[in-house]
């Protein structure tokens, strides 16, 4: 089953239908939220947006055999960070039984 994606500019129109403000000023709102979001994450710092999730750096583990899928050569992997998303409670809870 493929998922419907919604995409950024949808985003923009339905908050222009909502809203009624310009599309280039919800546009440059999106794009600054993303940008704070990514500049945080970049120092380390936890992104918490209440009632949605929160947004971090978690460290994962590098591997001394990890694996190139097109070549298969076998390749070292260091210790990188991986940024994760944690659903907040109320988003928890108004997802648990779409499935």
């Amino acid at each position: 089953m493929t998922k419907k994606k919604l995409t950024k500019a949808e985003i923009v129109e339905s908050i222009a239908l909502k809203s009624g403000l310009n599309k280039k000023d919800i546009h440059f709102v999106i794009d600054s939220f993303f940008e704070a979001v990514k500049k945080a994450l970049i120092e380390d710092r936890v992104v918490e947006l209440r009632g949605f999730g929160t947004f971090e750096i978690r460290t994962r583990k590098g591997r001394e055999k990890a694996r190139n899928p097109k070549t298969g050569e076998t390749v070292r992997v260091q210790d990188h960070g991986v940024a994760v998303f944690r659903p907040g409670k109320e988003l928890k809870e108004s997802t648990w039984s779409l499935r």
